[in-house]
């Protein structure tokens, strides 16, 4: 059981820090990509609502990923910081599709390397190990080294 949950932990910080990543690069890329056919083709100024539809596609991976990681996790602070984390990069997404507030992108990709930086510290330092969980990274080293 408790190698299966160890598993399961382990690819949903895996999952979380693919899914930021590539929705760092997502929301890095697509200014590009849309002034490029602008300047070959000027018949679309926005985006097509497929290439909208990523970005929440991208949030529902999170959310599953910060769900099951945030239930091994180790330390209670960095599961209300991938939870804060998360709800920002909601509100933030929402709103640069809506627009309720102007606020810069940036926030946008602040948030999602916020949510890769938590999964990835998450995975290093906060992972519970059979029955017991391990909170420095000396003795989760020196688990290792007796398996």
């Amino acid at each position: 059981m408790a190698q299966s949950i160890r598993k399961n932990y382990l690819s949903a910080d895996a999952i979380g820090m693919a899914s930021s990543s590539l929705c760092l690069i997502h929301c890095i890329i697509t200014p590009f990509i849309f002034i490029a056919q602008a300047c070959s083709m000027s018949c679309c100024a926005s985006s097509p609502l497929w290439w909208k539809a990523i970005d929440f596609i991208f949030l529902i991976i999170s959310f599953v990923a910060i769900h099951f990681a945030s239930k091994i996790s180790s330390h209670t602070w960095v599961k209300i910081a991938l939870y804060s984390a998360f709800s920002a990069l909601t509100f933030l997404t929402i709103n640069h599709h809506s627009t309720f507030i102007k606020l810069p992108l940036q926030l946008n990709y602040a948030s999602a390397f916020l949510l890769f930086f938590l999964h990835l510290y998450n995975k290093r330092y906060c992972k519970c190990c059979e029955d017991s969980c391990e909170f420095d990274r000396k003795k989760s080293y020196a688990a290792k080294l007796t398996r």
